[in-house]
């Protein structure tokens, strides 16, 4: 199928590793440009390299913290207009309310909800413009699937449901298109993190952590390409009419009120 997506300019953070890296390749196989921001400069570098190798397609990276309102403003004029933006960038961390103090609150929530915030505004408006662009904000099923051991997680994600509904409701309006992906658990470097304090609350003990992959359906997360996959499926032109609304890539955990077998345990670790 013919996403009718070359050419087309695409601006992904948190594009280092995991999901955001898997966007990176799968958005430059479909023919587009690509500009990909997050901290580390040595891996952003490594992935420009692999992937105009492996596609010839232009690569643009930008190495900064995008924790800050001013970093965001910096990379919208350092990249220019796009025509996709891939929000993504993002670690808010795990545990329960006692274990996660106001400094970790602000400091995760200043990197994805205030990050996203600030960089959908200002693409919002560029698109807007124009009367033609699309943003999709990578989310995480844990904002409708409420986790009181991810509390800080739980709580950040569905503000940004919420937000791309809002935004996406009213944006066809302009030509433009919001919606989320909401991933479930994704095996990623992040995942092992999550999944090794979640099995620190469960079993007190981190090394137990392939454990929790039992309880999921399949008995496997995502892999990071299931979720890249659906984004340049939402990005393209087929999808056209598709906007204010968030897919779910969890394989029925959300569905299923974060009992993820039947007697299983509510260990959902989602993004």
């Amino acid at each position: 199928m013919d996403l009718k997506l070359a050419g087309r300019r695409v601006l992904i953070t948190g594009a280092s590793q995991g999901i955001g890296e898997a966007a990176a390749h799968a958005f430059a196989a479909e023919g587009c440009r690509i500009e990909l921001a997050a901290r580390s400069g040595d891996k952003l570098t490594a992935i420009r390299d692999r992937i105009v190798a492996e596609t010839g397609v232009e690569v643009g990276i930008h190495a900064m913290d995008l924790g800050s309102d001013a970093q965001m403003h910096a990379l919208a004029d350092a990249v220019g207009d796009v025509d996709v933006l891939v929000n993504n960038a993002g670690n808010i961390p795990s545990g329960p309310i006692d274990a996660v103090d106001d400094a970790a609150w602000r400091k995760g929530f200043d990197l994805k909800v205030f990050g996203y915030v600030s960089l959908t505004r200002i693409y919002y408006a560029r698109m807007q413009k124009r009367g033609t662009g699309v943003i999709i904000n990578d989310i995480g099923n844990s904002g409708e699937n409420w986790d009181a051991n991810y509390i800080a997680g739980s709580t950040g994600n569905a503000a940004l449901m919420a937000f791309t509904r809002a935004l996406g409701g009213v944006s066809m309006d302009y030509g433009v298109r919001v919606l989320g992906v909401n991933p479930g658990p994704v095996e990623t470097e992040r995942m092992v993190r999550l999944m090794k304090r979640r099995a620190v609350d469960l079993f007190g003990d981190e090394g137990r952590w392939r454990e929790l992959f039992d309880r999921y359906p399949s008995a496997r997360p995502a892999t990071v390409e299931e979720v890249a996959d659906l984004m340049v499926f939402l990005a393209s032109p087929r999808a056209g009419y598709v906007s204010g609304t968030i897919v779910t890539v969890d394989g029925g955990i959300a569905a299923r009120g974060s009992i993820i077998k039947e007697g299983g345990l509510k260990t959902v670790v989602s993004a």
